[in-house]
């Protein structure tokens, strides 16, 4: 009788282990997608204002500033990380605020662009994608570490594709293709990171290294949606007349 009271103890402190635990990964992984959807509101607020400056919304659009732009979100999507685990938790924050920011001013024109219509379609298409590939990182059991490789090889080769095609190409045809690639590739990224952030917390780091980590994969998430968002609205959005 004393052993199988034991052994019912043992089993129930197990099992409330598994349950702070499973509370304590949802926490974590809700402070993520939170954080992130901050940064996609506020890149749609910053979009939403540059473009209703008609005169920065044409220095953005039609000047080399674009390409200021362009470069510093891909010196941020590189330097960031870094900064957001071993800098100030101010400069952390700060990082992926500035990111959120800069996207938003390169993607003002879109609002000029685009109708809000097929925007709104879109931005619901990229939610429901996202949700969808989010939720099979988090939930297989297959390991997609091997996959990382793979999309970082991926992403380069889709920045190359792209520049050959803004700059020689100039084929309405081939960015159709590749708008479908990168769809693709960051559907499959995003399930990767959710599996990567989801990692992370089981490593067992608290405080201060927890909330890092939670800003990094608030980071890297923004990052694939609002892509995704970018690419399905030059497949899906409708110009205005």
């Amino acid at each position: 009788m004393a052993l199988g009271d034991r052994r019912y103890m043992a089993q129930t402190q197990t099992q409330a282990g598994v349950g702070q635990i499973d509370e304590g990964l949802r926490k974590y992984m809700l402070g993520v997608y939170n954080y992130m959807a901050l940064g996609v509101a506020f890149t749609g607020v910053v979009a939403l204002f540059i473009a209703s400056q008609p005169e920065l919304m044409q220095a953005i659009a039609f000047s080399s500033f674009r390409w200021v732009l362009f470069i510093g979100i891909l010196g941020l999507g590189f330097f960031a990380p870094r900064v957001m685990m071993s800098g100030s938790m101010a400069m952390a924050h700060g990082a992926f605020w500035v990111y959120a920011g800069l996207w938003g001013a390169l993607m003002s024109p879109m609002f000029v662009l685009y109708t809000g219509d097929s925007m709104v379609r879109v931005f619901f298409i990229t939610a429901a994608t996202f949700a969808g590939v989010s939720l099979y990182g988090y939930t297989t059991k297959r390991n997609l570490a091997p996959m990382g490789a793979f999309l970082a090889m991926a992403t380069i080769g889709i920045l190359i594709a792209l520049l050959v095609n803004m700059f020689l190409l100039q084929s309405g045809g081939f960015h159709l293709i590749l708008s479908i690639v990168v769809v693709l590739v960051f559907s499959a990224l995003t399930a990767y990171e959710t599996q990567m952030i989801k990692g992370m917390y089981a490593e067992g780091d608290s405080g201060e290294i927890q909330s890092r980590k939670s800003i990094f994969g608030a980071f890297a998430l923004y990052g694939s949606f609002v892509t995704l968002f970018v690419w399905l609205l030059s497949i899906f959005g409708v110009a205005r007349e």
